[in-house]
């Protein structure tokens, strides 16, 4: 079955950076676009980034534009998101999403908190 174990969480000060990983099994992850949503405290799910299946391809929320990068390991089946100059507004669960968009199937989530 489909599994998306997202890990690398935390809290961090405004304008630090994290990393977070999403370990992908039980399809054949590199034919598959892959997403970042993320839902905020009381809000709902919103769409982060995607990438296309190779990597060549991403897009990104206006948001977190020139901020965050989305890339891809194909050989290990691992999406990641790299965040740099935090701010308390990427408070949030941080979701990996099999797909474009919000995909059809989410992992559990990671919890990123930013400290102003």
């Amino acid at each position: 079955q489909v599994q998306l174990v997202e890990s690398g969480g935390g809290l961090v000060q405004s304008g630090g950076s994290l990393r977070l990983s999403c370990a992908a099994s039980g399809f054949t992850f590199s034919r598959y676009q892959m997403s970042w949503v993320r839902q905020a405290p009381g809000k709902g799910l919103e769409w982060v980034s995607s990438i296309f299946s190779d990597g060549r391809n991403t897009e990104y929320a206006d948001s977190v534009k020139g901020r965050f990068t989305i890339s891809r390991d194909n050989a290990k089946n691992t999406l990641y998101l790299q965040m740099n100059s935090l701010k308390s507004e990427d408070t949030a669960v941080y979701y990996c999403a099999r797909g474009w968009g919000r995909g059809d199937y989410r992992g559990q989530g990671t919890q990123v908190t930013v400290s102003s």
